[in-house]
């Protein structure tokens, strides 16, 4: 394509809002106008189902849902009064919650004011939150945040290492929907245990936020914790950034959560336009559909060139894979869809992977994340008429016309500045293309069954090796792995048990004897 007609292509596929500052750059992706008019009939039914789901539709079939999240920040458009009251009642308890945080109303037993936040959660319940934390907490915060978001026994040690003086001032925050997700409520516990170990009483520094009615708010209620916050049925974890979820550790640190609600609504707003060329959300989608060929053949890179946004792209991999990776599509045909999601950020990553994007295997299309303004106040030359900002804009520029060259598709996502509004923005663009895209390849967005699945699994690999615990107490002596395996009613699992007893060997709870690589000549023992 000569210079001429890129010019004019760029300018035919270049998206802009007026009102947010805006720009979405499509005109570097691989698509024809034929790929557009034949997808027309997609979109039109994608728009239809999309207008249906915000009406209150049951756009989650295999879990019989409403699907909510667009109301969190437009509760005038939910489909019932009960609704708009909860939306709107939830965001005021947050903030008169938060106020009395920092004024000192509510303040921790041992001290006038808390200083920390511990937030302990899982996947929807701790991406979010840690995203919008990373780009957006004031450099002189209210309150500093920590997380927990794993069952690593280190990774837990690690983190309250950090708040061992200030535990006496951290609030902390339990976020999970059932209260019964093994990860928070591992966390939980071992953070309750600490306190306990200082003479400190949690209650009287927690906070859950969970569904009505569940584990966590039976739990919190009666040990009276300091306040609950809801979780609804309607909104899925991933799409939970507006709710109590994001919305509660955010304003504890200070960030502006109303202009993170102005900036998603403007964007849903944008979003609902039914011409695609004027729909950002759209072209986001059927740039996806084109490259992979509406079946996930090409990875998403995505490179936000702006520190603060470096965890975008793995608060992307949940929304974007968990939502469209499906075995079955709606009428319950084996499809395998989905997007595999990956990036860091810019410009590290252009001495790190760029080299293989540029001229390795063509299985993916890059989003490249720009932020024009370099940062508040003037910024020192470098080099001549050049500044470090200077530099990272070139580098953005530079990869995009590297991978032109070779044939790569790019998409280019700019922001005015990384403020709280344009976070909005960019986190509910992206949620509406998943939806749309969805509509398009005609999979449920809003269930994980693959998650569940892994749940079961390891809830079933737990119950064993209470089994095997169970049968080595009764043992008189060490006996055989096989022994073992058979004992417990596990034969068929005997590589399961091996890797159990393995686990158990090297954290002292038992002992193996014999050679560790030949495991049908390991005897195991109780201590």
């Amino acid at each position: 394509m000569d210079p001429a007609q890129l010019w004019q292509r760029y300018q035919d596929w270049l998206y802009y809002h007026e009102g947010l500052g805006l720009y979405l750059d499509i005109s570097r992706m691989t698509f024809t106008d034929a790929d557009v008019e034949a997808l027309a009939p997609k979109f039109d039914r994608a728009f239809a189902q999309m207008k249906a789901l915000e009406g209150g539709a049951i756009a989650n079939p295999d879990e019989h849902r409403m699907v909510g999240h667009y109301w969190l920040r437009a509760p005038e458009l939910a489909p019932t009064l009960e609704l708009k009251a909860d939306v709107v009642n939830t965001i005021a308890l947050v903030e008169t919650f938060v106020r009395d945080v920092h004024t000192g109303k509510i303040h921790p037993p041992l001290a006038p004011k808390f200083t920390d936040i511990l937030s302990i959660g899982i996947g929807g319940s701790s991406l979010g939150p840690q995203f919008v934390a990373e780009a957006l907490s004031p450099l002189h915060p209210p309150m500093q945040i920590h997380f927990i978001d794993n069952s690593d026994p280190i990774g837990i040690d690690r983190v309250l290492t950090q708040l061992q003086d200030r535990l006496s001032t951290t609030l902390v925050l339990t976020i999970s929907k059932s209260g019964g997700t093994p990860e928070p409520r591992n966390g939980m516990l071992e953070v309750q245990k600490r306190f306990r170990d200082r003479g400190l009483n949690f209650a009287q520094q927690a906070v859950a936020v969970t569904g009505e009615g569940s584990q966590l708010d039976r739990v919190a209620k009666s040990e009276g914790w300091l306040a609950t916050f809801p979780m609804h049925d309607w909104v899925g974890g991933r799409t939970s950034e507006f709710s109590a979820v994001g919305l509660l550790p955010a304003a504890l640190q200070g960030i502006a959560i109303r202009d993170m609600l102005e900036g998603a609504k403007i964007m849903d707003e944008a979003t609902r336009v039914t011409a695609l060329r004027q729909n950002p959300a759209a072209l986001l989608a059927l740039s996806w559909y084109v490259s992979g060929d509406g079946k996930g053949l090409k990875d998403m890179v995505v490179l936000p060139y702006k520190d603060s946004l470096q965890l975008f792209s793995r608060y992307l991999q949940q929304l974007v894979m968990e939502s469209l990776g499906k075995e079955k599509d709606l009428d319950g045909k084996v499809v395998n869809q989905g997007i595999a999601v990956y990036g860091n950020k810019g410009s590290t990553d252009q001495h790190a992977y760029v080299q293989q994007l540029r001229e390795g295997l063509p299985n993916f299309f890059a989003t490249l994340i720009e932020v024009l303004q370099d940062r508040e106040g003037p910024s020192m030359e470098i080099d001549p008429d050049a500044t470090s900002g200077d530099y990272l804009s070139g580098f953005l520029l530079g990869t995009r016309e590297a991978l032109y060259e070779k044939g790569r598709d790019t998409i280019t996502v700019t922001l005015p500045t990384a403020n709280a509004k344009m976070v909005g923005a960019l986190i509910a663009l992206y949620e509406r293309a998943v939806g749309l895209y969805a509509s398009l390849i005609n999979v449920n967005a809003y269930h994980q069954p693959g998650v569940e699945a892994g749940k079961k699994a390891a809830a079933a690999t737990l119950a064993l090796q209470q089994k095997l615990l169970q049968q080595l107490r009764q043992a008189n002596g060490s006996i055989s792995l096989t022994d073992l395996a058979e004992k417990a009613g596990a034969g068929d699992r005997i590589e399961t048990v091996y890797k159990i007893v393995r686990h158990l060997s090297a954290n002292g709870r038992i002992q193996i004897e014999g050679p560790l690589g030949q495991p049908d000549q390991l005897k195991v023992s109780r201590l």
